[in-house]
């Protein structure tokens, strides 16, 4: 199984209490967002499952790939790995699950897969990509980083 986890880009700061979930990207965001869609949209399967969180900069980040995606409330940003994970169905998935998240959720399910259980607080730029891969080898799984790629490397 694939598993992409795919930061929001830019956004908003709160400089007042407000909103989390409405805050929308930014100019910049927006174009990080088409530039890492852009890469995406060339190596993504078309079996892909994309989910996105109910926040409005992961909604407009997911829009930018211009396919259908399913809002999933485990991947909000108080979410946590269990539920990321379940809702990305890992590691059962028959397909390339893309998730498009928020930190700290995204960096501890990185390091939670690849250290083989323990969390740590791993970042995740903004409009990052981790591109996750559970693999078979000689009768046991292993997670490998298949691609790490920002906006800055497209």
């Amino acid at each position: 199984m694939d598993l992409i986890l795919w930061r929001h880009a830019d956004a908003v700061e709160l400089h007042e209490p407000g909103d989390d979930l409405a805050r929308p990207l930014t100019s910049k965001g927006e174009r990080q967002a088409a530039r890492v869609a852009a890469w995406l949209n060339q190596v993504l399967p078309e079996s892909t499952r994309i989910l996105a969180s109910p926040a409005r900069r992961t909604q407009q980040t997911a829009q930018a790939l211009d396919r259908k995606f399913k809002t999933a409330p485990g991947l909000a940003p108080d979410g946590t790995v269990e539920s990321l994970l379940a809702e990305a169905r890992w590691p059962d998935s028959r397909h390339p699950v893309l998730v498009v998240g928020h930190q700290p959720t995204l960096g501890l399910t990185a390091s939670y897969l690849l250290t083989g259980g323990t969390v740590q607080p791993w970042s995740i730029r903004k409009a990052g990509v981790w591109w996750l891969r559970l693999r078979e080898r000689g009768g046991s799984s292993e997670v490998v980083l298949a691609s790490v790629r920002g906006p800055e490397h497209l």
